[in-house]
């Protein structure tokens, strides 16, 4: 039988990705709340049909449209946050107000009106690991968050599991590795490479490019996500992720010869305060308890996909790009 699902940023990278594949896989109806600051766009759920999809503007903190819309609902998929790292450097407050706060008010909202609630979240709640650690992290992994940004989701991440132990709130919570695919902001890694390349920009990287990231399509993370919704057991937490272990260094290179330039063609710029190492994600539990496999497991093919989508969506991308490096200008990245 059809849900309503209640979407939080829905009109975001990943969010909207959700909702695209909702849409593609399930007989589901979305509605979407989203604040839609710089890192939300309507663009994004352009060719979604209306009978399915119906789009609200406005904040998860504010309690009286987030309980009248989580009362509709059947469940409630949480993705909204304010999840830029240089942001959060830069200014901690809004990571606060988002993603506690506005976490808090939805969780109140499920709570009250015995709503079933899925929580997104990030590896970065783990800290970072060893360049040669053999380790991944694990559902058991101790949080360890070093920046603004992955404290507030480590917040986030504990208001939710203390709500299900103390009202009994039917809620499952998700931590994803980093993703990549369509319709992601310029400011995020991937795409500000591959947008400085056409536009005749040379990549810039920070530090020697070392860092570890173990990267998902977005679409394996919405199939991911919905299959936890599916078949996920309450309380619990699983770990997203595609065994895409690359550096930053390995990335831009990729990105480099993908769009025909030599591999060595960029610079380097100072490293980012408090910059982690290594992320790296082990996903068994996700994979045996629940059956989930990612589709995209050739990141070569994958990245060469994203190129072709940015440079065919410059409509989309292009309206964010100045603001996004004027900002980079200012702080020399």
């Amino acid at each position: 039988m059809p849900r309503h699902l209640l979407v939080t940023g829905g009109a975001g990278f990943i969010g909207s990705n959700f909702v695209h594949y909702v849409v593609g896989n399930t007989d589901d109806t979305v509605t979407v709340l989203d604040k839609m600051t710089y890192a939300g766009n309507a663009a994004s759920l352009e060719g979604l049909p209306e009978d399915r999809v119906q789009l609200v503007v406005g904040d998860i903190a504010d309690a009286e449209l987030v309980d009248d819309l989580v009362s509709k609902a059947d469940a409630v998929v949480h993705y909204a946050a304010e999840s830029h790292n240089d942001n959060s450097l830069n200014d901690p407050s809004p990571f606060l107000q988002t993603n506690i706060i506005g976490t808090y008010t939805l969780i109140e909202a499920a709570r009250k009106h015995g709503k079933r609630f899925h929580h997104i979240s990030t590896d970065e709640v783990y800290g970072d690991l060893e360049l040669d650690d053999p380790e991944r992290f694990t559902e058991q992994t101790p949080y360890n968050p070093s920046s603004p940004y992955s404290s507030t989701k480590a917040g986030s991440d504990l208001l939710v599991r203390a709500w299900v132990r103390s009202f009994g709130l039917q809620a499952t919570i998700s931590n994803c590795s980093n993703n990549y695919g369509p319709r992601q902001h310029v400011e995020k890694f991937i795409p500000r490479q591959i947008t400085n390349l056409i536009d005749g920009i040379r990549p810039r990287l920070y530090g020697a490019g070392e860092n570890v990231r173990d990267w998902i399509h977005a679409d394996d993370h919405s199939s991911a996500v919905l299959t936890i919704l599916d078949k996920g057991q309450i309380g619990e937490t699983y770990l997203i992720g595609a065994d895409g272990e690359k550096n930053n260094k390995e990335v831009v290179e990729l990105i480099l010869e993908t769009m025909g330039r030599d591999r060595s063609d960029y610079e380097h710029v100072n490293d980012r305060p408090g910059h982690d190492l290594r992320y790296a994600i082990d996903s068994t539990r996700l994979r045996t308890e629940l059956g989930w496999e990612p589709s995209f497991q050739d990141f070569e093919a994958g990245i060469a996909a994203t190129v072709d989508w940015y440079k065919n969506n410059e409509a989309w991308w292009r309206p964010q790009k100045a603001e996004t490096e004027a900002k980079y200008a200012k702080t020399g990245q």
